[in-house]
């Protein structure tokens, strides 16, 4: 337990804690800063704050995986379509702050490359990874031993894309206040701990670095933060939360575990097609919420961006143990 959960854990924390006083004034001193929306009058203080933080983290995770990668090699895979799904958010990040391309990469950009990394990802997962692509059925431990695995055949690849992708744009989207999706992201990573020991999965180390690696991020990020991880660490956290949940075959429970991405998604899908609908009909668009993904309403409401991160993570960590029930059918 100590080498292959607590000592990577650690080893990730320190080299954030390392990185992070490194990266932050080269980031600050490249002009690299955030622009926030000026809907969001609170927030105005914060432009120029430097973005790309997730290199912090995800420096520290390489470094990590240098040291016990080679001793866990199941956890390669999932790391590198971590960093592929990084490198679509550096380009998009890179577009926004350092050529001031207010929109970074356009949306049909952004999608076709999501789909080729995932591609990439399923191509492996289907003919190499030896994990078969059937789908663990929540709770269904407490009616059938081991529990019930669903059997969709080729339909489970583009049920992949649709998982990997919404999943990598609902925790995109759950970036938006100081400290929320590395908090949210915490109980998450520990319950792909918990149940990769619990199904002797073998990659629970890779979970463990990455919450070794939230918490040193958090030293910069909680309100107010010095630095924002931008869409480099966002879309990277969710490759991240879509790869541990195919390779431990676990993808169904992105929708308990993961239910903050999804209704910050949702929140945006409604107030997009709301808005639209109601320009064409009365000629004027109508919000649904006061402003999306769903955090922002929150704050528009009246509550402190720290009430809504400590409700959002409690929320999340409600959920991944009701998961986690779902996972050992009561069994321990």
């Amino acid at each position: 337990m100590f080498e292959t959960i607590l000592l990577p854990m650690l080893v990730t924390f320190a080299f954030t804690c390392i990185l992070g006083p490194i990266l932050i004034p080269l980031l600050r001193k490249l002009k690299v800063g955030n622009t926030e929306r000026k809907e969001l009058e609170l927030h105005q203080v914060k432009n120029g704050t430097p973005s790309m933080g997730g290199f912090i983290f995800l420096g520290a995770i390489t470094i990590s995986m240098l040291i016990f990668g080679r001793k866990y090699p199941d956890m390669l895979p999932i790391y590198l379509f971590t960093m592929a799904s990084a490198l679509i958010g550096f380009l998009d990040d890179f577009l926004k702050v350092v050529l001031k391309r207010s929109d970074g990469l356009l949306s049909y950009q952004k999608f076709l490359l999501q789909v080729f990394v995932t591609g990439v990802f399923a191509f492996y997962m289907w003919n190499y990874s030896g994990i078969e692509l059937t789908l663990l059925i929540p709770f269904s431990q407490y009616f059938v031993a081991g529990g019930y695995y669903l059997n969709i055949g080729v339909f489970a690849i583009p049920l992949m894309f649709l998982a990997v992708i919404g999943t990598s744009n609902g925790v995109n989207f759950t970036d938006g206040v100081d400290g929320l999706l590395s908090t949210v992201t915490l109980p998450v990573s520990l319950f792909f701990v918990v149940a990769s020991v619990y199904k002797m999965q073998l990659i629970e180390t890779f979970p463990a670095m990455v919450i070794g690696g939230l918490l040193g991020y958090l030293i910069f990020n909680v309100n107010p933060a010095r630095i924002f991880m931008g869409d480099t660490g966002s879309l990277a956290l969710g490759g991240y939360v879509a790869a541990m949940a195919y390779y431990l075959r676990m993808p169904l429970f992105i929708i308990i575990i993961g239910f903050v991405y999804l209704t910050e998604v949702i929140s945006v899908m409604i107030q997009v097609s709301y808005f639209k609908y109601t320009k064409k009909k009365y000629g004027e668009g109508r919000r649904v919420f006061k402003m999306t993904p769903i955090h922002h309403h929150f704050e528009l409401s009246g509550f402190s961006e720290t009430q809504i991160v400590a409700f959002f993570a409690i929320f999340t960590t409600i959920m991944c143990v009701i998961a986690f029930a779902g996972v050992c059918g009561g069994k321990l």
